[in-house]
């Protein structure tokens, strides 16, 4: 196949046939060729979206030149499982015409060099948006999501629709999918990246991109961020509306109307507010320093950790504290009660009214939420879409809504007024990245040696309260542990305080130091 083309799920569906016993990775890496690309300028793979863009708009590089290194970065490490739709024709037609533009002296989209991937649950309508799911293998919805449509409108490049955990249903991103696979953490294959984003984060870990769009409903943005040592943010939701940040409804394949939302993600915090900045149409932000700053260390969020990430976090706090900021100890009285009143009972409800709200807004009248179910490859993807078939939650989604979320956010915003909190502080996982398990799904850890628990609900423990109350949150890495795994740490804020967060965020990624990067050639 020429490398120029690009790999359709036409194509996806022959490798499959014609090589019986190969897994996703190899598929997608015969299909791609060889990495190639060694000429072009090496720090395309490391540098920030903002200083890659300043050299595009320069001539310094040649957006060409700049995409031709990224796809060989994709092929070279396509058994990552990063990506599910390589975007290679369109993504160099454009590039060749930034170039051209430039040349001519015409002048260039604020974006203009900005290459990106995106999460394959986001609308396309110029690509598939399958979920990583069978049933949607070749669905190509009728319209773009209006935020990726900001960042195409501006002149940012889509390079590739990422993988994830089938129908954003997880925390692994384990896909059972034929065409999909297993995405792998760029830090240890063996392990997990985290999910259900987790496609998107190992695109930027492993040098693919420097950012990109996941959707976020429990922790599918800060988790797959904080696994795979790279900034992920969840903007503010609240009660929908004008509070809402991002206005995607309808063009993202749903978990939760309520709780649903795209989320920028990124090598660092500038790169993730640039991305921000873009899809809101506000100028971006710029640090907001630590002294002085009040941070609530909420008991609950830091209690029963793994002892490496433990160690870990105890060290980025200190660090918070030498830079000035204020370290509140307090709780949250009640905090995961109340959530698990909330949780379940929201997720587990709204996709039966949602998910065919979607497909007929997206045009996909010939798959119904019936025929998507009946089609699902995950084990634990299969048993969630039973519950909603059953809707098992119908009886207890009323007082989720109307009792259980509202003392929530009260909760939340009586502790950021009554503490005079600028944000809250604490570890975005309870512990690092898990080992992948093919057999179960990863469907279960164990934290310290201690008796094995459930992987999604272990995982999602401390972001997703914030999800259910619809606040901010940006997960930064923290450092790694002893076996070089990453760390996340999370700052939370109240509804509506994205812009301080983020400024907040420059500081705290700038007091706990970058990351090294993944041992990848």
């Amino acid at each position: 196949m020429p490398l120029t083309k690009p790999v359709t799920l036409s194509d996806r569906r022959q490798f499959l046939q014609a090589s019986a016993g190969l897994g996703a990775g190899a598929l997608l890496g015969s299909a791609l060729g060889g990495c190639g690309g060694s000429d072009a300028p090496p720090d395309v793979l490391s540098a920030s979206a903002s200083d890659v863009m300043a050299a595009v708009k320069s001539g310094a590089l040649s957006a060409e030149a700049c995409v031709q290194a990224l796809l060989a970065r994709c092929r070279q490490h396509a058994d990552l499982n990063a990506l599910i739709f390589l975007n290679d024709t369109a993504a160099l037609a454009a590039a060749r015409q930034i170039d051209a533009d430039r040349v001519a002296g015409r002048a260039l989209k604020p974006l203009a060099g900005l290459f990106i991937v995106v999460k394959d649950n986001i609308n396309t309508a110029d690509m598939p948006t399958t979920a990583g799911t069978p049933a949607m293998l070749g669905a190509r919805p009728k319209t773009t999501a209006p935020s990726l449509q900001r960042l195409l409108d501006a002149g940012a490049i889509v390079l590739a629709k990422a993988n994830l955990h089938e129908l954003a249903f997880g925390i692994t991103s384990t896909n059972f999918s034929p065409f999909a696979g297993a995405v792998k953490n760029p830090y240890d294959k063996s392990r997990t990246p985290g999910g259900s984003s987790g496609g998107t984060a190992v695109a930027i870990a492993s040098g693919m991109v420097a950012c990109g769009l996941g959707t976020g409903t429990g922790g599918s943005t800060r988790i797959p961020a904080a696994l795979c040592g790279v900034v992920g943010l969840r903007p503010s939701v609240g009660n929908g509306g004008a509070e809402r940040r991002y206005q995607d409804a309808g063009a993202v394949v749903p978990v939760s109307h309520t709780r649903d939302t795209i989320g920028p993600m990124g090598r660092s915090v500038a790169d993730v507010a640039l991305l921000d900045s873009a899809i809101t149409g506000t100028e971006r932000v710029s640090a907001l320093p630590l002294q002085g700053l009040r941070l609530g260390v909420p008991a609950a969020l830091w209690a029963g950790l793994d002892s490496g990430l433990a160690a870990v976090l105890a060290a980025a706090r200190k660090k918070l504290a030498d830079a000035g900021a204020v370290l509140v100890d307090m709780d949250l009285p009640g905090l995961l009660a109340r959530n698990d009143q909330i949780s379940f009972q929201v997720a587990l409800h709204e996709p039966v009214a949602d998910m065919p709200a979607y497909l007929a807004a997206s045009g996909l009248t010939g798959l119904s939420l019936q025929s998507i179910a009946a089609q699902v490859a995950s084990p634990d993807v299969k048993g969630a879409f039973g519950a909603i078939l059953g809707d098992v939650y119908a009886s207890a989604y009323p007082d989720a809504m109307a009792v259980h979320r509202p003392a929530l956010q009260k909760l939340y915003a009586d502790a950021f007024s009554q503490l005079a909190l600028d944000a809250l502080v604490f570890p975005t996982t309870v512990l690092p990245a898990a080992p992948i398990d093919l057999a179960k799904g990863s469907d279960k850890v164990s934290i310290n040696g201690g008796t094995p628990v459930d992987t999604f609900l272990t995982f999602i423990r401390n972001t997703d309260p914030g999800s259910n109350a619809g606040i901010p949150g940006l997960s930064i890495p923290a450092g790694l542990t002893a076996n070089g795994l990453p760390v996340g740490i999370e700052i939370d804020g109240p509804v509506g305080s994205d812009r301080k967060l983020l400024a907040i965020g420059l500081s705290v990624e700038a007091a706990l130091g970058r990351l090294p990067k993944p041992p990848l050639a």
